[in-house]
This record gives C-alpha cells, sequence and structure tokens, in this order.
C-alpha cells in the first residue's frame, strides 16, 4: 500500500482554493468560507485515516513479532506434544511409530570417583570385630597406602509412562585385583495411585537412614561398626519393595519388603521362596523456617541357614533365625533454610539384633559338634556435621557395640574367642572441603578399637568426584 505524505496532501489542497478563485473573480464571501470549511473537513478525515493506518502498521508488526515467539515455543514443546500422542495411542491398543531421528535410548549416566591413601597401625587384612558373628562382608578398612574406593557407574531412564529403570555398578579392589559387582538394578512405577509406589529388583533396602545411602552420600569414610556387625555394611537384596507416602503435610512413610535373603544377616539360599523380610516407617516435618526433623522405625528378618563364619570353614555356620530392629533420627539446622553458608546435621541410629537357632563348630580339630546359641546383641552411633563457612565442614562421630550375653550351651567361648564378650567402640572426626557440589576432598582421624585390647589409629584421606547427571540427594 501507498501512503500520501501530510504536506504533500496539504499544498495540494491549498492550492485547490486559489485556483477556484482565481476561476470566478466574482466569488463572494460566503462562497470563499464555505471553501475553507470543505478544506477543513478534507484534512481532518485525511488525518484520522493517516492515523489509522499508522495504528494497523503497529499492530501488524506487533502480531509478527508474537508469532515468531509462538513458533518457538511450538517448537520447543513438540516433542512433549509427541509423547502426549502416543501415550494416548498406547493407552488406546494402537501403535506408536517414532520418527527415525528421534533417541530410543537416552539416559541419564553417572560416575562417582573415589579414592583413598590410609595409614593404619594394624594389619587390614586381620581385622575383626569381637563379640559377633562376622559376616565375610565388606567390613574391614581398605589396605594401607593408596587404594581404589568404591566407585560407582549409574545408568538411569523412563522406560515410558508407567516405569523407570535403574542400574549402578561398583567398581572397586579386591585382593589387589579391579571388580565389578551390580549394586543395583531396579525398576520402579512412576503411575500407581494415592501415593504407592513399587520397585522390585536388586536395590538397597529403605530399612534405616544410612542404609539407603551410597558410600558417595557418606559424612564420613566408611559406615559405622553397627551396620559392620549387623548388616555386614549394608542390606542389600534381590526382592520387591512397596512404598506409601502419606497425602499430609506431616511427612509420612510407610513401607514393606520381601527378598530372596541370600546376603548377609542372611545366607546364600537354595531354596524357593522368600528368605529376608522388612518394615519400615519414617515421619518428618519442619520447625519453623530454620530447622527439619525425621525420624524412624525398622525391623529386618532373615532366616539363613548354615550362615558360614570365622575362618570360612563349612563347619562354622549358623542356623536360626535373626531379627534386627533399628531407630534413627536426623535434625538439620541452616538460618532461614539457606544451608550454603552455615548448617548443621545431626544424625544416630539405635540398633537391637536377637539371633536364635544352632552353632555348628570344629574347635581344635576335635571333630563336628554343634550347639544351640542365643544372641541378643546392639549397637549405635551418633554423629555432627557442621558446615562452619562455604564449602567447609567438620564433623565427629561416635560408635559403640555391646556383644550382650550370648548363651551358647555346651560350647566353650575359648574354643571360639571371636565370639567372646566384648564390646567395640571407635571415635572419628573429619574436615572436608568441596570447591563445588560436584567434588569433596576428606581428611579423616579415627580410633579403632574393634578388636579386644588392641587400638588402630588410622589416618584418611579420601576423594569424591561427581562425573555426568545426578540427581539430588535425599534427606
Amino acid at each position: 500500500m501507498t501512503f500520501v505524505r501530510p504536506a504533500a496532501l496539504c499544498a495540494a489542497l491549498a492550492a485547490f482554493p486559489a485556483a477556484a478563485f482565481a476561476a470566478s473573480p466574482a466569488a463572494t464571501e460566503a462562497d470563499l468560507k464555505q471553501l475553507r470549511e470543505q478544506l477543513r473537513e478534507l484534512r481532518d478525515n485525511y488525518q484520522q485515516r493517516i492515523d489509522a493506518l499508522e495504528r494497523r502498521l503497529a499492530e501488524a508488526e506487533t502480531r509478527s513479532a508474537s508469532a515468531a515467539t509462538a513458533a518457538a515455543e511450538a517448537g520447543t514443546t513438540a516433542s512433549a506434544a509427541a509423547r502426549s500422542v502416543a501415550e494416548a495411542r498406547t493407552e488406546a491398543g494402537g501403535t506408536v511409530n517414532r520418527p527415525a531421528a528421534e533417541s530410543v535410548f537416552n539416559p541419564s549416566v553417572s560416575l562417582i570417583l573415589d579414592s583413598k591413601l590410609t595409614r593404619f597401625q594394624r594389619d587390614p587384612s586381620s581385622y575383626r570385630i569381637d563379640g559377633f558373628i562376622p559376616s565375610g562382608g565388606e567390613v574391614g578398612p581398605p589396605r594401607k597406602g593408596f587404594s581404589l574406593g568404591e566407585s560407582e557407574l549409574a545408568i538411569s531412564a523412563n522406560v515410558d509412562h508407567l516405569f523407570r529403570g535403574n542400574a549402578r555398578f561398583s567398581l572397586a579392589e579386591e585382593d589387589g585385583a579391579g571388580v565389578v559387582n551390580v549394586e543395583e538394578a531396579s525398576v520402579e512405577t512412576l503411575a500407581l495411585p494415592e501415593g504407592f509406589k513399587m520397585k522390585f529388583g536388586r536395590f538397597l533396602s529403605g530399612v534405616g537412614y544410612l542404609n539407603q545411602q551410597h558410600p558417595h552420600e557418606w559424612d564420613f569414610a566408611d559406615a559405622p561398626l553397627a551396620y559392620k556387625a549387623f548388616f555386614g555394611y549394608r542390606v542389600q537384596n534381590d526382592g520387591v519393595q512397596l512404598r506409601w507416602v502419606a497425602p499430609t503435610d506431616l511427612f509420612m512413610e510407610f513401607g514393606a519388603e520381601v527378598a530372596n535373603g541370600g546376603s548377609f544377616p542372611g545366607a546364600e539360599r537354595k531354596a524357593n521362596g522368600a528368605g529376608l523380610w522388612t518394615a519400615f516407617a519414617h515421619l518428618g516435618g519442619d520447625i519453623g523456617d530454620s530447622s527439619a526433623w525425621q525420624v524412624g522405625l525398622s525391623h529386618v528378618r532373615a532366616n539363613p541357614r548354615e550362615r558360614q563364619f570365622g575362618d570360612q570353614n563349612p563347619t562354622k555356620a549358623f542356623s536360626g533365625s535373626s531379627q534386627t530392629w533399628i531407630a534413627d533420627f536426623v535434625y538439620k539446622w541452616a538460618p532461614n533454610g539457606n544451608s550454603s553458608v552455615t548448617n548443621l546435621k545431626l544424625q544416630g541410629e539405635y540398633l537391637l539384633r536377637r539371633e536364635t537357632g544352632e552353632l555348628a563348630y570344629d574347635v581344635g580339630g576335635a571333630g563336628e559338634a554343634s550347639s544351640a546359641a542365643r544372641f541378643r546383641q546392639s549397637g549405635s552411633y551418633l554423629q555432627a556435621v557442621y558446615q562452619f563457612m562455604p564449602r567447609w565442614r567438620v564433623g565427629v562421630r561416635g560408635d559403640w557395640l555391646r556383644s550382650g550375653t550370648a548363651d551358647l550351651g555346651t560350647l566353650d567361648p575359648a574354643g571360639l574367642p571371636i565370639l567372646a564378650g566384648y564390646n567395640p567402640t571407635r571415635q572419628s572426626a573429619m574436615l572436608d572441603w568441596s570447591p563445588s557440589e560436584f567434588s569433596r576432598l576428606r581428611l579423616q582421624l579415627a580410633r579403632d578399637k574393634s578388636r579386644d585390647g588392641e587400638s588402630d589409629n588410622q589416618v584418611w584421606l579420601q576423594y569424591v568426584m561427581s562425573l555426568g547427571a545426578h540427581g539430588a540427594h535425599k534427606f
């Protein structure tokens, strides 16, 4: 469209009455007044039209910019719309044709690097916890000097709108050789109603507080003595877990698990069905703007058969029932809820175990024998970690075990000194520095008295580095 400039239009209109006047010299004053009125009306009319056209032009430019923005937004949401269509087709029983360029396998991948430099007074290979049937698992400290810790490789992704898969592998060292273990390989539901969630496969049990955390999440370089003595490091099994979170302002979580029971406190099974059962509950909430808390109560039951211990001689084994109760609490404080500068975390757990069954043994080559056995033992730890300035934390932890009164029937404890009454203890202190949320360097000092009459002063240097996608840690 071609626009006429207002100045040119006015000049043309001004020439019009002059020409008319020249053509009619006898024009009266009334004629001149009429011509001036017509000229004014023409000017007003054309000015209104010009103003209207200019407004339309501005509105067109605005709509053009809005259309460009909408096109960009439409492009970013195209994949979400495609997924919605795919889900609708799936629910309708149809098939979904994926575009050729779409990646079918696009998981989140993370790698946690963990390594240690240690100095011990005692030989780590002879480590034991006196007064307790050993697990034969990962209860001892790493070797002296440099060693590879438990690094982790994790892969996770949504399978579809109903399930999410998770796999985690530990990269460790055993007898000088690198080993790969399957820590977790599980599938969890995404769409169960009313706050329910199910997990099946291999996973870390939901009992207690520390048990659900991976080593790189710990505030200290190693697990508490109670976890080592009662669970052989942690409760991990193959089975099914069901959780329910109540729809309330107060955090309320309840769960139960049924599992194979092939690892400590259970034993390798050659039977159908389950060998381990757990139940747990956690409650939590806020205290004002600066504090939060959580408490929990859990129960673990196993039925081990020929659970070997000591020097792994098959004639040294326990068969019977094992039950463990766990009470845990966590308290966190940060000024106005901002933990980036200063924060405090108090954490503790109390474990009580009862085992009843039969001990099979061969003491001094005297031949195989058995005896009824009953154990009532307990353990606990309490720790505090304080971040006194950004990126710097200091912490202390105390560990206690009580072997209790073991009823060994006809067995003389002198024949198996590891089962003699003893109350192991350990005190630890640590200082760590985290340049970012993905890296941490830690110095830890410990005095370990797990063996009767022996103290082991320990120095740990550790680094933990996180690469790739890594979700937020639990409370």
